[in-house]
């Protein structure tokens, strides 16, 4: 299986995206960072019932967020799959990325359900 990422050029009202939607699995993490550079924004989407993998979520997310060339990006977190039952809330799992700890930084984390489309519009308007 080939893995790949997906650029799309998205327009959103009167602003226009350019989108890299770079996989999570863990042998394409690495490559993440020829991605860095001119970014505006970073879009961070995490399974909200995925307990067991939050850590690592978090280490991911603090690591990219070390990186000079994203130093002065945005980050919106998507905490999605937040229609299932057993989702963890948005204040949890924004504390269990340590997101409180980011001083100097814009961020927001958004309820999400991407089979459901919801919250996506409230977090592009952010």
């Amino acid at each position: 299986m080939a893995i790949g990422f997906n650029v799309e050029t998205v327009t959103y009202k009167n602003l226009k995206f350019q989108v890299w939607d770079l996989g999570g699995q863990t042998s394409i993490r690495p490559y993440w960072r020829c991605y860095y550079s001119n970014t505006d924004a970073v879009i961070y989407v995490v399974d909200s019932c995925d307990r067991d993998r939050i850590g690592i979520s978090k280490s991911e997310l603090v690591a990219m967020l070390e990186e000079e060339e994203l130093r002065k990006a945005i980050l919106v977190v998507f905490a999605n799959k937040q229609d299932m039952e057993q989702a963890m809330t948005p204040s949890e799992m924004a504390n269990a990325l340590g997101l409180p700890a980011l001083k100097d930084r814009k961020w927001q984390i958004f309820k999400t359900s991407a089979t459901k489309g919801t919250g996506l519009d409230e977090a592009m308007e952010w």
